[in-house]
């Protein structure tokens, strides 16, 4: 197991409400109110009616304990799915310290956080191989699916369009990746959301063009942790 989360509560979602919050009612009996991670539209995967974990934190700090971490759909069978946007780069940090892709070579060292480009970016990941080329990566979380397709994005981001144009931008510099946290299971393949964001799509067409490196990472999520499946296929 990649990740493994800490014990969780089962319960069923009965709302969610000021982007930030979400009603749920756990097998206790009792309804609480978690943090909701996922600040966008979450299509296709909020379903109230559906079965929910949350995990629940002791510190005294937070003004709500519980924090909404999955939900199970049934777009193709029924698959668990990562709700709460924190981990995908906590997991792909594990990921690189453990160098669970041979795509990125021999790295030496991996700086997070890291500004760069025009437009005052920061990278997810910058990798350092010890010569003056180093590789960008940047993480997107990917829950929305059409059929076998995992979806990125599910709405107009204005930020990812910045990312997509920074990175084109650096090529001559550097490796630039996107890796594509596909947080469910039951997707094989991937493809921009031009539905949704019909720019972004555009705009990684251009960059794939250019040089850019797309890896769509298949994660198979549980109430136990994620694990990592492997690349699903790009289709452009």
């Amino acid at each position: 197991m990649l990740y493994s989360y800490p014990p969780l509560l089962p319960g069923i979602l009965v709302k969610r409400y000021k982007r930030f919050m979400a009603d749920i009612a756990l097998k206790t009996g009792e309804t609480i109110t978690a943090h909701c991670p996922n600040t966008g539209p979450m299509t296709g995967i909020y379903k109230p009616g559906a079965k929910v974990y949350v995990s629940r934190s002791d510190n005294p700090k937070r003004k709500l304990a519980y924090t909404w971490e999955l939900i199970e759909v049934e777009d193709n069978g029924p698959t668990w799915v990562g709700v709460n946007t924190s981990l995908p780069n906590q997991i792909v940090a594990l990921a690189l310290e453990q160098r669970l892709w041979t795509q990125l070579g021999d790295y030496h060292r991996v700086r997070r956080e890291v500004t760069y480009g025009q437009e005052k970016s920061r990278i997810d990941f910058l990798l350092d191989y010890g010569d003056d080329r180093p590789l960008y990566l940047e993480v997107k979380n990917t829950t929305w699916v059409r059929g076998p397709l995992a979806l990125f994005p599910d709405t107009v981001t204005t930020r990812g369009q910045k990312h997509l144009r920074e990175l084109t931008a650096i090529l001559p510099q550097g490796r630039a990746v996107m890796l594509y946290f596909i947080n469910r299971s039951d997707c094989p393949q991937f493809s921009p959301g031009d539905d949704a964001d019909p720019c972004y799509g555009q705009l990684l067409r251009q960059a794939v063009h250019q040089g850019l490196e797309v890896l769509p990472c298949r994660f198979t999520v549980s109430p136990q942790g994620v694990d990592y499946l492997g690349l699903g296929e790009l289709v452009l």
